[in-house]
């Protein structure tokens, strides 16, 4: 049996269970359950000339902010459908693009072959971008077969990524080569996406070097800065469920009483569990949503809000990177290093490796072994304000040498525009 038909046939005997999954995740995101029909194509009909970019939740939307910027300047003709698998990922769409008329939104559907041809017929892109490493087998497949020319954008696949797939190498390799081009992040994504059969992989690096904090998050890091009352400020940056335990552990055992921990979960519908966690440990908690100064007895300002991440970068004096403490992957360092803030970041970091180690190598981080240390290790960089100044200044230069992958990534489109099939009715 061909691997695409096998794939179909169990997305098609698991629907149930995944329509299941959605009802339960809804418990908690009632979001979920918004817009369901365009999970299986449905939506209305887009009778404009578009650019479809997806990115597939919170972190790739950003990511993907000021390529779509760059998109809607320099094909005016054009509006731009970004399309997300998770509420989070789209609400952040919403306010990034909130006064950009040219800019609609949908979920992409399920993998099922008649949701994505639905999807197709109802949209017509000129051209597609998928946002990092999101392989859609009957999806690709769609594409090439209505002519939309699909490119891999900001592509990355760390060494695990890369044996899963080679497990599945019948269905991945086909995916991959469907592609008209990928541009990858780094030399190591370069040779395992072409390994597994991408054809015209191009190095184009990383477009989250060149996202720039706005104005207003910077004005926004010092009203941060003036709640926390001159106090030194440890941020626990987009953690992960179990993390925060762990890190409360640490710092209640080891951080002066005059040391605050901001804390950002990464998901904000576990914003109260981990203020419950912070209270079991005898830990007094104010909320970012309180919007007021902090109390003397103040020890935890938890991070209650969304897309404001470089506005506690930029409050903080040194940081400590989620997903990282426990094997999840790691969370992207490149927010705090572009605004001067240290990083200590732990031992998982598969998802974002190249660019963890040349952090390191430059300075701009510190890797540690495991929470306690981390903690042990940011305390030492707050107390030593030489050394938090140099690692501030060595993020900056990092961020900057690695700028300039968006214009690489604009010139690895144009050509497939100016071929691509008109958008009718």
């Amino acid at each position: 049996m061909p691997a695409r038909l096998l794939y179909t046939l169990i997305w098609c005997i698991t629907l149930p269970a995944v329509l299941i999954r959605l009802v339960w995740r809804s418990r908690r995101q009632p979001a979920y359950l918004e817009h369901l029909a365009e999970r299986f194509g449905y939506g209305t009909p887009l009778n404009r000339p578009l650019l479809w970019v997806h990115a597939v939740s919170v972190g790739e939307t950003r990511a993907a902010a000021g390529l779509i910027r760059q998109l809607l300047q320099r094909y005016p003709t054009h509006h731009i459908l970004l399309t997300h698998m998770t509420p989070t990922g789209r609400a952040t769409g919403a306010e990034l693009f909130a006064r950009e008329p040219r800019v609609q939104q949908r979920y992409l559907p399920y993998d099922l072959p008649w949701a994505v041809a639905t999807f197709l017929s109802r949209t017509r892109p000129a051209l597609g971008l998928i946002m990092e490493t999101e392989l859609w087998p009957n999806l690709f497949a769609a594409c090439a077969c209505a002519k939309v020319p699909l490119i891999l954008a900001n592509a990355r696949l760390s060494a695990r990524s890369a044996r899963g797939y080679q497990r599945i190498r019948p269905l991945a390799t086909p995916a991959l080569a469907s592609l008209k081009a990928v541009g990858a992040q780094s030399p190591d994504d370069l040779r395992r996406l072409a390994d597994l059969g991408a054809r015209d992989v191009r190095l184009t690096g990383n477009v989250k070097f060149d996202a720039r904090a706005p104005a207003d998050q910077h004005e926004l890091g010092e009203r941060f800065r003036e709640r926390m009352g001159g106090r030194p400020v440890l941020l626990a940056a987009s953690t992960r469920e179990g993390e925060e335990a762990l890190i409360l552990a640490a710092f209640a055992d080891q951080a002066p009483p005059e040391v605050i921990l901001a804390l950002v979960p990464r998901h904000p519908q576990r914003f109260d569990e981990v203020a419950q966690l912070a209270r079991e440990r005898a830990l007094t908690v104010q909320r970012r949503s309180d919007d007021r100064p902090l109390g003397p007895d103040t020890r935890v300002w938890l991070g209650d809000s969304m897309g404001e991440m470089f506005a506690y970068y930029h409050a903080a004096d040194v940081a400590l990177i989620g997903g990282s403490w426990l094997p999840l992957g790691g969370q992207n360092l490149i927010e705090a290093c572009a605004v001067g803030c240290p990083v200590v970041t732990g031992p998982h970091t598969f998802n974002f490796a190249q660019v963890t180690i040349e952090a390191c190598d430059r300075g701009a981080a510190w890797r540690a072994g495991n929470v306690a240390a981390g903690v042990a290790e940011a305390l030492e960089i707050l107390a030593d304000r030489p050394r938090r100044q140099a690692m501030g200044q060595a993020g900056i230069e990092f961020v900057k040498a690695h700028q300039g992958a968006t214009e690489r990534t604009l010139a690895l489109i144009a050509p497939y525009l100016a071929t691509a099939a008109p958008n009718r009715d």
